[in-house]
């Protein structure tokens, strides 16, 4: 056994952390498998259901967060522009609409490559995800709900506002 074999048996799983955040927390989890953990939490404007799954063969922890809201056949092509919209104004991450669910999902990895991860890690793939379902659902309930087209939907969502009423 080399030392980079014993090193590798000796790290944490990084799922092991998830769940330890998510217990910190005190999130509604479940570690369905090993290398899966499903974590729930009341957002601002949505529940969040956020994925963790770990894919040992390219060593990434991947982050997919789901969020009620399904889109009708008929409004997924403006979703579809939406979402060119959104992504272009991503710098960490992405967001897919599953065609046959229609479910709108964001997705990001953190690929580790024979690094162990961190809490930190951790904690911000969790920030990024519940971060950008909350600056973009209102754009996809615009499109989804109200009807509004993409453009109409980002200039409402990009909008800054500065204090409080």
């Amino acid at each position: 056994m080399t030392y980079t074999d014993f090193e590798s048996e000796t790290r944490l799983h990084p799922l092991d952390l998830v769940e330890r955040m998510a217990t910190l927390n005190e999130w509604s989890f479940e570690r369905s498998t090993e290398d899966e953990i499903t974590i729930s939490l009341d957002g601002r404007w949505t529940d969040c259901h956020v994925s963790f799954q770990w894919m040992d063969e390219i060593e990434a922890l991947h982050v997919a967060c789901a969020f009620d809201l399904k889109v009708s056949e008929k409004r997924r092509t403006e979703v579809l522009r939406l979402l060119s919209l959104i992504n272009e104004q991503m710098w960490i991450g992405h967001f897919d609409l599953w065609s046959k669910e229609g479910v709108i999902m964001f997705r990001h990895a953190l690929l580790l490559a024979g690094a162990e991860a961190t809490d930190q890690q951790c904690e911000a793939l969790m920030e990024c995800a519940v971060t950008a379902v909350e600056r973009y659902f209102p754009a996809f309930q615009f499109v989804v709900w109200a009807g509004k087209t993409a453009r109409e939907a980002m200039d409402a969502v990009l909008f800054e506002t500065v204090g409080e009423a």
